[in-house]
């Protein structure tokens, strides 16, 4: 899902609130302004007296957009406490990179957890999202639960979402950030509020691993992809890229690229480069393809 005019979340629904009641202000600015024009183009009585013009611009030029325009601004500025109201636990730290989303779990009462590309949220929580970027301005924004904020190199700008229930909301970069900029999306996974604790709590542990995949995982630490991800409990430290603890988990490849399955993993390691133009990530496009295909069974066992 996708939309700001369906929110399923406090903030969007705020925004939606917002939009629905100034367009219909401006309906009913609009509509007072083209009555006008029309009885004005089709009046036979002649023209008005001086002091009934001045009067008439008084009164419909300067009194009632003002009192309009003062109600709107008045609406929109009392929804500025919930759009910028405070988390209530949990912190989730989100960097856009070109072209993918660190993610980073802070919990008040647990240790942080790593991950990449997608994002849960308790339902019924309010959640802080630290927003920033490494390299160029991307902007975070998931209609469905609430409006846009930039990523801005250097500095750290929050928000706060409530989801309201459970579901699958898709998230997009909106600010316009290289090649690939189209292909960075991000689903917002709300789940009821144990549920999410479960899941939160079993992050922290690395994925379990298939016995099949052992050489898929050999091959991956052979060809230096540890040099750049990270898989919890294996040699693979890298810090440069996606971190790859629970990628099996994940829906797709590459932020909402490609979806998440062993040929597709095996064509994105092949040709990075094609798949989501100028991206960071080296192809590898001399790996043979039964090597491909046994990294990436590895890679989707990691749940």
């Amino acid at each position: 899902m996708q939309s700001a005019l369906d929110p399923a979340g406090h903030e969007a629904r705020s925004v939606a609130d917002l939009f629905f009641v100034t367009a219909v202000g401006a309906g009913i600015v609009w509509a007072v302004v083209m009555s006008v024009a029309v009885y004005a183009t089709r009046s036979s009585s002649g023209g008005l007296d001086e002091r009934l013009a001045k009067r008439f611009i008084l009164w419909g030029g300067v009194a009632f957009p003002t009192v309009v325009l003062t109600a709107l601004l008045i609406y929109g500025l009392r929804l500025m406490p919930v759009l910028r109201a405070s988390g209530e636990g949990l912190t989730i730290a989100v960097a856009g990179e070109q072209f993918w989303w660190r993610v980073t779990y802070q919990p008040k009462d647990g240790p942080p957890v790593r991950s990449a590309n997608e994002v849960r949220v308790p339902v019924g929580e309010r959640v802080a999202f630290a927003l920033t970027s490494p390299d160029v301005i991307h902007s975070f924004w998931n209609p469905s639960l609430g409006g846009k904020v930039d990523m801005i190199p250097g500095r750290e700008n929050r928000l706060v979402l409530k989801a309201e229930k459970a579901g699958v909301y898709r998230g997009v970069c909106a600010e316009f950030c290289g090649a690939s900029h189209a292909l960075m999306a991000f689903p917002v996974i709300a789940m009821e509020k144990p549920d999410f604790d479960a899941w939160l709590s079993g992050q922290s542990r690395p994925a379990a691993e298939a016995a099949e995949t052992a050489q898929g995982k050999t091959l991956f630490l052979q060809n230096g992809c540890g040099a750049c991800h990270a898989v919890a409990g294996t040699e693979a430290r890298g810090e440069v890229g996606p971190d790859l603890t629970r990628f099996g988990e994940r829906a797709t490849i590459g932020a909402g690229t490609l979806p998440n399955e062993p040929e597709q993993i095996a064509r994105f390691i092949r040709e990075t480069d094609t798949v989501k133009p100028r991206v960071k990530m080296p192809a590898y496009p001399a790996l043979p393809r039964e090597d491909l295909l046994a990294i990436a069974g590895y890679l989707g066992s990691l749940k």
